[in-house]
């Protein structure tokens, strides 16, 4: 059936200087260009191509360019490009239209009408080249008080008891991408860059292949609805635990990866048999009330002899703080929210864009409603989805979470260009897919050096706005809204954010 959708773009190759390297031919895994051994020439199959700018990058001569296609349909605020195709999409495959990354919709993002303040004469700016600057956090439970008591050589010793804690040299941490929805070699990656870095990766609902049981230190575990590679071994090599409740980009529903995507690989590690869909059920069907939920948080714990915090995420929504109010009751001692900005390796289009809340909104809420319960020591606050700088990471922290997790733009750092194609598994990158091929193309030991490098680019940007904030400590600015200013927001707006309008 002829297909009445109109190519995205558009591929112009400068034929003088092209050289017939056929690099664009070998790089692109969507098969967009091609050569023509009669006329000795690469054409370009336009409707193949998704501008992940990979041919353009790699070839030798600069000889490509893509552009969006001129041609579209009328002009219409209603009737968007984007409607009319995905309904085109729709009558020709009777399917659901899916997307990959994080929702591209204006408006949904808030740090950036949410400004820092500034320390002038009354409160001296600090010097982070000259002065000490703590960006070391410690996340999970605390305890309401300190109890101490003075030993015989007349030092103090801690008689409380702490809950189990996990330590975080900068308060970044990169985000659950299960093995599967990206490549073991991206999990190599993450894994040494967290390590040298001193921060965590969570593993996501895949499982953690063998060879990565040696970063278990820097490793969080993840518990999700189809327990995919969750067994003994699996819960007591990580550092932590995290029970997936839901996520950003899809609140409400299950996952599915593919079943030609379930290698040997990804079959031993996820338990399953190759070949097979992998399908994460909407809800965890042992978890239907907060009750339920305290039931499994123990069973972990009893599991890894309480050695380990649990974490508990769940999509940012209406009614998130009641919940995270329960979660804390529930033993849990950390609390993950995701927004609507989060990334995910494949979700339908219509959820995606149109389900859950902005991060900003329910983070402030949260912190708000552990405050006035009395409970906010109980539980640490982790914030997710469509983290995109580290101005992004302090107006967070500033909001109320006691640290981040990073996804997609991690997965930028090691050469992502955001195609949203991640769930046609032929990421030409290496780095949405499991073709062995294509996963050569991410080197660990470079995307490791990349990974860290962006986390320590990103603490030396944190410590230079604290020093312009007259703060040498980040848990000086957990939850300390004051720090913050609204630009463009509705009274209604700053009241939920806790914060002021620029100028008062």
């Amino acid at each position: 059936m002829k297909s009445y959708v109109i190519p995205e773009y558009i591929v112009e190759r400068d034929q003088d200087r092209c050289i017939r390297c056929k690099v664009c031919v070998n790089q692109c895994s969507y098969d967009t260009h091609y050569y023509d051994e009669e006329d000795d020439i690469i054409l370009s199959r336009n409707e193949n191509c998704v501008n992940c700018q990979r041919c353009a990058t790699f070839c030798p001569t600069q000889a490509i360019t893509i552009r969006e296609n001129p041609n579209h349909y009328r002009s219409n605020a209603n009737w968007t490009q984007e409607a009319i195709a995905s309904i085109k999409k729709q009558a020709e495959t009777g399917g659901v239209v899916l997307t990959g990354m994080g929702c591209d919709k204006p408006n949904l993002t808030y740090w950036d009408r949410l400004l820092l303040n500034a320390s002038q004469v009354t409160n001296p700016s600090i010097d982070p080249l000259r002065e000490p600057m703590e960006l070391r956090t410690y996340i999970g439970s605390k305890p309401d008080k300190l109890e101490v008591e003075m030993d015989e050589g007349n030092g103090v010793m801690l008689k409380t008891k702490l809950a189990p804690q996990l330590r975080l040299e900068t308060p970044i941490m990169f985000s659950a991408m299960s093995y599967g929805s990206i490549s073991l070699n991206v999990h190599k990656s993450l894994a040494r860059a967290a390590s040298e870095v001193g921060t965590f990766y969570n593993t996501g609902e895949g499982g953690l292949e063998k060879s990565l049981y040696k970063y278990g230190d820097h490793v969080i575990v993840q518990v999700a609805s189809g327990r995919f590679g969750v067994h003994p071994e699996y819960l007591n090599a990580g550092a932590a635990i995290e029970i997936k409740i839901g996520q950003g980009a899809k609140p409400g529903i299950g996952g599915h990866l593919p079943g030609e995507k379930v290698s040997e690989e990804i079959s031993e590690t996820r338990m399953i048999p190759v070949g097979t869909d992998a399908l994460s059920p909407a809800p965890q069907h042992d978890i239907y009330s907060i009750e339920d939920l305290r039931q499994l948080i123990y069973a972990l714990k009893e599991a890894t002899d309480y050695t380990k915090p649990v974490f508990v995420k769940i999509a940012a929504v209406h009614n998130s703080a009641a919940i995270a109010s329960g979660i804390v009751r529930a033993g849990a001692d950390i609390v993950v929210l995701d927004g609507v900005r989060g990334g995910t390796g494949a979700a339908p289009r219509i959820i995606r864009d149109n389900v859950g809340i902005p991060l900003e909104m329910a983070l402030a809420s949260v912190d708000q409603r552990l405050r006035d319960e009395g409970i906010r020591n109980k539980a640490s606050v982790i914030a997710a989805g469509g983290i995109k700088s580290s101005a992004d990471v302090l107006k967070a922290i500033a909001l109320g979470a006691d640290a981040v997790y990073i996804a997609t733009a991690a997965l930028v750092a090691l050469g992502c260009t955001v195609c949203q194609k991640c769930y046609t598994g032929k990421c030409p990158w290496g780095i949405a897919t499991t073709d062995l091929w294509l996963t050569k193309r991410i080197n660990p030991d470079l995307g490791a050096k990349r990974l860290a490098g962006l986390l320590r680019g990103w603490s030396l940007e944190i410590m230079e706005m604290m020093g312009g904030m007259g703060i040498n400590a980040i848990e000086s600015v957990r939850g300390n809204r004051l720090l913050l200013r609204g630009v463009g927001l509705s009274d209604t707006e700053l009241k939920i954010l806790g914060v002021r309008m620029a100028g008062e």
